[in-house]
């Protein structure tokens, strides 16, 4: 089965057109990956199509069972069971059924139904094939997640990492036999063993997939067809992600080659048209050739003129950072709830260290820890003389930015409005200048917590999946400016092409023994196969 989608036109209830004559479809097979700047309406399409959003104009149609999974699938609600986020990816008559099943569960619970309603619900559940999908819930369950499921009744989502939740909502969905899947940044939490699991799962599914991602491996891996939001429309490449940037490249000169055309032409018709008018009225027997040169240039003008190439997002990051001792942190016989051996190390000036490591082994913690936010449970942190340590967090996670607006927390890192506007201008924020934290989108709050970094001035960065919720564009402008940083980093990434960008890895396994590996290519080869690291030329155990 398929989607189709004609002259779809969407604005947000209020706000001025988000998209307009998106026109695009993704055939039996395909595995489409829509791609473009933050905050320019991928998210809106998916839930378009999955029936959630109801477009201003335009048609489209998908073919067949569709399941869906949104970018924040068990993220938000982490008091439900496995059950409650299980069901709301589930086919919408099965989804309706298990809502109705929950709610009728609960009030028998409670006495508020004598449990009539229950037995309906439940007799209605299993018509539909609810006991077919639990005995996928559990499959799925046991493959994706470290602890065993007993019960996904009771099994609380807050009891399994952000990676383990996804993972096994991914696991659920492509191992379906829906004929179209929508995932909205199925990698994020991901670590890079899942991540590469789910390049091959994507791979072999032989349906319709329409993705959301900004991973650029993935993209150029498991993507056939890119689908480019930009300018408010779209266009297709037909290939992976790539040759995408050439496609593309190729595609600007086009247009700007076709617009010089249509500008030149336009000129020599009007200047054709006012010499005929010149000897018309010299002379009336040109006159039928004057008015039929106007007429000819008044149709070519109203036809308008091809449209001209995109302007590209223009992401200036500048990373200053300052001097500081040679030493920066200085860690002895460290360790951490005990989710890693007591370990030692030294991160020196300049620096750029990658955390890695599966889902769960306390990267986040570590870097928790060095940020003073946590203290360790044993061990000691030395931080070196003149060290001004700055924190990027996973999931934006800043009470302090809430209920405030984008221009107000710059002009508490600068001098005056007309700074904090600038600022907000190089990170392509101006038109956000006047939102409130919390109103902005994923990728844009990971844009100003950058911004505040900058402007903070910090000589130590540490990083939790910068590149998360960035676009493309941003993921590569903070990449530049991290190469010219006058400082250290150190950050926690399951981003490859992010990676790939560091000097050297400090990875934690599932037992909790810690490693040293000098280079992208030790590192990637440890993560391929965590089991094996020891025995890795060049990888250095720094537990005691």
């Amino acid at each position: 089965m398929s989607i189709v989608i004609s002259e779809l036109d969407y604005a947000h209830p209020g706000a001025d057109s988000l998209f307009f004559d998106i026109s695009f479809g993704v055939g039996p097979g395909e595995h489409a990956a829509i791609v473009g700047t933050n905050g320019v309406g991928k998210s809106t399409i998916l839930r378009i199509l999955s029936g959630e959003l109801e477009p201003d104009g335009g048609e489209f149609s998908v073919g067949g069972t569709v399941l869906s999974m949104t970018q924040d699938v068990g993220m938000s609600r982490p008091d439900d069971t496995l059950r409650d986020m299980l069901i709301e990816v589930a086919p919408p008559q099965l989804r309706s059924a298990g809502r109705a099943l929950v709610r009728a569960e609960r009030a028998m619970l409670d006495g508020s139904d004598d449990g009539m309603a229950y037995a309906e619900a439940l007799t209605e559940w299993g018509d539909l094939g609810g006991y077919e999908l639990e005995s996928d819930w559990a499959a799925a369950a046991e493959r994706s997640v470290k602890s065993a499921v007993d019960d996904v009744n009771t099994r609380l989502v807050g009891e399994l990492s952000g990676g383990e939740r996804k993972r096994l909502v991914l696991d659920l969905l492509l191992n379906s036999k829906a004929d179209v899947l929508l995932l909205d940044e199925p990698d994020n939490y991901l670590d890079i063993p899942t991540r590469v699991w789910l390049e091959r799962k994507i791979t072999e599914f032989p349906n319709c997939i329409l993705m959301v991602s900004h991973d650029r491996s993935l993209l150029e891996t498991a993507a056939s067809k890119i689908v480019v939001l930009e300018g408010s429309g779209c266009w297709v490449h037909g290939g992976s992600y790539a040759t995408f940037p050439e496609a593309r490249e190729k595609r600007q000169a086009l247009l700007g080659d076709a617009l010089k055309r249509w500008n030149e032409e336009e000129r020599r018709l009007h200047a054709h048209m006012k010499v005929m008018k010149a000897r018309a009225a010299q002379n009336f027997k040109n006159a039928t050739k004057a008015n039929a040169a106007e007429t000819r240039w008044e149709k070519f003008v109203a036809a308008g003129p091809p449209p001209p190439p995109v302007a590209d997002q223009r992401i200036h990051v500048q990373l200053r950072g300052a001097d500081s001792a040679r030493r920066v942190l200085t860690l002895k016989e460290l360790t951490m709830n005990d989710l890693f051996f007591p370990f030692s190390d030294e991160i020196h000036f300049g620096e750029r260290v990658g955390l890695i490591g599966p889902n769960g082994t306390g990267k986040t913690h570590l870097l928790r820890a060095l940020n003073g936010e946590l203290s360790p449970t044993d061990g000691t942190i030395t931080r070196g003389p003149r060290t001004s340590v700055g924190t990027f967090t996973q999931i934006n996670d800043r009470p302090d930015f809430l209920g405030r607006e984008a221009v107000d927390i710059c002009r508490d890192r600068v001098a005056d409005d007309e700074k904090a506007m600038k600022s907000l201008a190089r990170y392509g924020l101006a038109n956000q200048a006047r939102q409130e934290f919390e109103t902005l989108s994923g990728g844009q709050k990971a844009r100003l917590e950058v911004l505040c970094l900058e402007l903070e001035g910090h000589n130590v960065l540490l990083l939790d999946e910068p590149t998360d919720n960035l676009d493309i564009e941003s993921s590569e402008a903070l990449e530049q400016a991290l190469d010219g940083f006058v400082g250290t980093v150190l950050a926690v990434s399951h981003d490859r092409t992010f990676l790939e960008s560091l000097d050297r890895f400090i990875l934690i396994d599932d037992d909790g023994d810690v490693y040293s590996l000098p280079d992208f290519e030790v590192a990637m080869e440890a993560l391929a196969d965590p089991a094996k690291v020891a025995s890795i030329k060049f990888a250095k155990r720094l537990n005691a």
